[in-house]
Formats: C-alpha cells, structure tokens, sequence
C-alpha cells in the first residue's frame, strides 16, 4: 500500500431522505474526523434514503464511518421507516472502494476492521459483501437484503444468516448492516414517461444483466434439468435494474446500478433503455445520477453522442460535458451542477491553477506588472495553447464541411488529440511559475551553517532541474502541435488554411520562447551533464520547429494566392 497517496471512497446509504436535520447531525460527524473530504450528499424523499459520498486516506475514512453509523443508529429509527428503496438497516449499506494507492484485497481489510467495530461496539447485526465477502454466497447485496428490514427476524435465527459481525438478536431499531469493499458504482436512474411500475419493470429486465424468467406458451417458468428457472439474460453486463413509481416526480423510472462502468457505460446502459421503452410504447424523458461520477463518465458520453450525430468529438471538455447532461437529460428532475457532481472537480485545487482561471485582460494585467511573474515561460507555453486551438478549430471545421463525411472520423481524431496538447499547455503555464517560485522560496532559505547551505543547495538544485523540464517539456508539446497543424494545412478546410498558418506562428514562437527559458536556467547550473543534454535537446527541438513551421507557411502561400 502506497502510504503517501492512499485514497479510498466511502458511499454509505442511510434509510432517511426527508429530515435534514438528521441528515445533517451524521455528515457532521463525517466532517469531524481529519483526513476526509465530505463529496456529496444527496437526499431522495421518495425512497427516504440518503447516499453519502465522502473520501480520504482509509484510517480516517473508517473512523468517519464508524461515527456516521453510530449517530445513525442514534437518530434513525427502522420500525418506523418506509420509502420505495430496498432497505434493512438505519446505514443500510457501507461500501469502501480503492481510489488510489492501495488494493481490493488491503481495501477489505479495512471494511472488516469496520465491520467488527460496528458489531461489537454498537450491536448491530453486520453482514460482509462483494469483496469483504465471507461466503460466495453472501457477495451479491440483494441476496443479503433479500426480505429488508421486515424478513430480519426470521432470516437472523436462521443459521445459514448469521451475521458476520455482531449479535444475530434483532435490533429493533437499527435492523442490521451491510458493509464491503466493491469497485466503483455508478446509480443511475432513467425516467419513463409513465406511472407504471410494471412496464418499468419489463425495461428493467430487458437491459439488466439477470434478464428475467424465461416462460412457457401458458406462461408457466421454464426450469433446467436441476429445476431451477432459466433466465434470458438482459443486454446490459453488469448491471442490476428494477423499475419502481417515485411520487415526488409522478414517474416511473428504471433504477440501475451500474457494477463495471467498462463493461456498460453509462450511455450504452441510456440507449438501451430508450431502445426498449420504444418497443413498448413508452419514451425516455430523462434520467439522474445518484450521488457521484468520475470525470469519464461524462466525458466519454459526450462523445459517444456527438460521434452518433456524426459531429466532432473534438470540443471541450465542458462542452463534452453538456452535450452529455443534455442529451442524458441529467437536468430533468433538477438542476444537475457538474461541479458537486463529479469527483474530479470536487477534489480540484483551483488554487493550483491561478493564471489560468483568470480572464484574458487580468492574466494581461499580471504579465506586464512589476511581479517577474508570469513571466516569457508562462506566454511560451500559453502562445503555445492558442496554437494548437487554432488547429483543433480547423479539425473541427473541416469534420462540419459538407461532402467529407467519409472524413468525419479522421478530423474528430485529430480534433481530440488537439484537445489534449491544448490541456497540457495550459496546465504549464502555472506550471512554468511555480517552477519560478520554487527557486524564489529555495534562495529565502537559511545559509549559516554547514547543513543549512547543504539544504539550500539540494533545494536550488531540484527547483532549477524543474525550472529547466518544464520549457522543455513546453518545447516538446509545442512541436507535437506544428506536426498536427502541417496535417491540417495540409488536409484540412482550405478556407481555414491561414488559421492553420496563425497556429504554425504562435506554436514556433511558444518553442523558442521556451527554449530562452531552458538557456537561462542552465546558464550557471553546475550539473554539466544535465545542462549539455538539455541544452542539445532544445537546440534540435528549435531547428525541427522553423523547418516545419517554414513548410506549413509555404502550404498555406499557395493556399491563399
């Protein structure tokens, strides 16, 4: 397990939607415990359920569990609760997920250690699932919640369930616990332009994985040589779906789980949906994500539906991203915001990313202030950014051109691959700065004594290195962006060839920008080696750039005579 960088996710469900109050009292307890980030919070009145999503290193995590379940089972009362999802217990369910820097295997230790805690400490009945599962029996949550609260009972003095952990009493008030250590999960609801449940249903057996119960002419179960039903698998892998009505929206909808988002995207999980409300008369008016997504998610939807409109898939990252909450029709129900809903941005550091958050004119305004700061390394890479984005506007121009259909494919490639260049000259220009204040900070540094000059060399030493990477790293990019600019002079819309030509100018410019900042920063470095290897790396990349943005000028002469 990689201490320095260990992530894990925590989503426990809780069986209360409707009081924020409570609600409230046990994400409090989560925002206590230091080393955890609270994500998201999400409430439904319908089922009466609340999935929290919150992340940090996994001792912290299953501390905030531990003591989001126990004021759980403080303020939650089951022999009262009723709402539309499937549920036993007050934490109905408490998942642990491996974000980074650890394992499954390690992630369900830590879910076990949980799981015993919550048994002993607070008597809760406590069942092990998915990974943490002690029996291949027990893997499957439904299996396990088979009967929910009402069936806890019977099912505790049966010995093939007894708990994992804790008493196998019942617990009147808190029912019991499921807790495991499962891949990343994506809940997803379709919404159904009807209240019936059952027709949601016969969607809902159409795309699930389990499919449904396969029957005879008179409608009897069709049963296999052992005598038990044969199932006609549903089209979607890894998904679970069960159709129900949710009053608060006066709809039916198809509720998912999505298991392995590989296996079935969430947008293939969408079309199939849609595909089989058709066959049945019924139409998809939209859909919502319960709790969190990874950034992919969305993105990669983004571009499944504009490649089905035969359109470029080369756009922004936030266009992506609303073409995907658009067409998904994410916002139906409620205003869908992407930034409390996906992971990624919910973790981002702006404060990281200073310059490039700022409007044109500040970001002007800075540069010419007296800070040295940003300085010619910042515009490199940033002359360098608007460079590739005139390329990856033709791309996305001569993809839109009428009668190059069959060239469609080729442009959104190219578009994207731009797209990419662009994001990571953007992400240099703070980058080059940091660098900057990197050797500020290490000159700031104590100088007296032996050790204190021995630190301060080290210091200046690494920041230097990373002063002179960074260029070069702008150099590299740069050059990648005039390869894909001579590609779309070459082939692209000719009534956008001199935009092409801009893009070759502001891209060899951003290349020898960069290549005085590698100069000056080697200039009295005494790692010789470092600084001879860097220096003919930059002098090779500058003379590639002139010949090839020489060659792009002459194709787009000829263009425009």
């Amino acid at each position: 397990m990689n201490h320095l960088n260990t992530l894990i996710e925590c989503v426990p469900n809780f069986s209360e939607g409707r009081d924020m109050t409570i609600i409230r009292q046990i994400t409090d307890e989560i925002e206590k415990i230091d080393g955890v980030k609270l994500l998201d919070v999400d409430p439904g009145k319908a089922t009466n359920r609340t999935v929290v999503t919150f992340i940090g290193h996994p001792t912290a995590v299953t501390e905030a569990a531990f003591q989001a379940i126990k004021k759980a089972s403080e303020l939650i009362d089951m022999s009262s609760h009723h709402g539309e999802h499937p549920r036993m217990g007050a934490t109905d369910v408490c998942p642990l997920i491996p974000i980074s820097g650890i394992s499954m295997e390690e992630t369900a230790k830590f879910a076990h250690e949980l799981g015993k805690r919550v048994g002993n400490e607070l008597g809760i009945p406590v069942y092990m699932y998915e990974s943490a599962a002690t029996s291949t029996e027990r893997q499957n949550l439904a299996t396990i919640r088979a009967g929910e609260y009402e069936g806890l009972p019977a099912k505790l003095k049966d010995p093939k369930w007894y708990p994992d952990y804790g008493t196998s009493a019942f617990n009147k008030k808190s029912g019991a616990t499921v807790i495991g250590a499962r891949d990343f999960l994506v809940a997803y609801n379709v919404n159904l332009n009807t209240t019936s449940v059952r027709r949601a249903n016969s969607v809902a057996f159409d795309v699930r994985e389990n499919g449904r119960v396969k029957t005879d002419e008179k409608g009897k179960n069709v049963l296999d040589e052992n005598g038990e039903p044969v199932r006609i698998p549903g089209s979607c892998k890894s998904v679970k779906a069960i159709g129900w009505y949710i009053e608060e929206y006066g709809i039916a909808q198809i509720s998912m789980n999505l298991t392995n988002i590989n296996e079935t995207p969430l947008h293939i999980a969408f079309d199939e949906c849609c595909k089989s409300a058709q066959s049945r008369g019924l139409r998809v008016t939209g859909s919502e994500l319960v709790g969190l997504v990874p950034k992919s998610v969305l993105v990669d939807a983004g571009k499944y539906f504009l490649k089905k409109q035969r359109r470029s898939a080369g756009v922004s990252e936030k266009d992506l991203i609303h073409i995907a909450v658009r067409t998904l029709g994410l916002d139906e129900l409620s205003l869908f915001d992407s930034s409390k809903k996906v992971i990624e941005y919910l973790l981002e550091d702006k404060s990281n990313h200073p310059l490039i958050q700022m409007p044109l004119n500040n970001f002007a305004d800075e540069t010419a202030s007296e800070s040295p700061a940003p300085g010619g390394g910042s515009i490199s890479a940033y002359v360098g950014a608007l460079g590739i984005s005139l390329g990856t506007m033709v791309a996305n121009l001569s993809s839109a051109k009428g009668g190059w259909e069959d060239q469609i494919d080729y442009f959104s490639s190219k578009a994207e691959d731009g797209q990419q260049l662009k994001k990571t000259l953007l992400d240099l220009v703070d980058a080059d700065t940091h660098a900057f204040t990197k050797i500020m900070d290490a000159l700031k540094l104590p100088k007296s004594t032996e050790p204190e000059k021995i630190i301060r060399k080290a210091a200046m030493n690494a920041a230097t290195i990373g002063a002179i990477e960074i260029p070069l790293k702008v150099m590299k990019v740069s050059l990648q962006s005039l390869k894909m600019l001579k590609e779309m002079a070459e082939k692209g819309n000719p009534n956008s060839v001199s935009d092409a030509g801009v893009g070759a100018l502001c891209a060899r410019t951003a290349v020898e920008g960069a290549a005085l900042n590698v100069r000056i920063n080697c200039s009295g470095f005494d790692d010789k080696v470092f600084v001879k290897l860097s220096l003919l790396q930059a002098d090779e990349m500058v003379q590639n750039a002139r010949s090839i943005e020489k060659e792009i000028l002459a194709i787009v002469e000829k263009l425009i005579k």
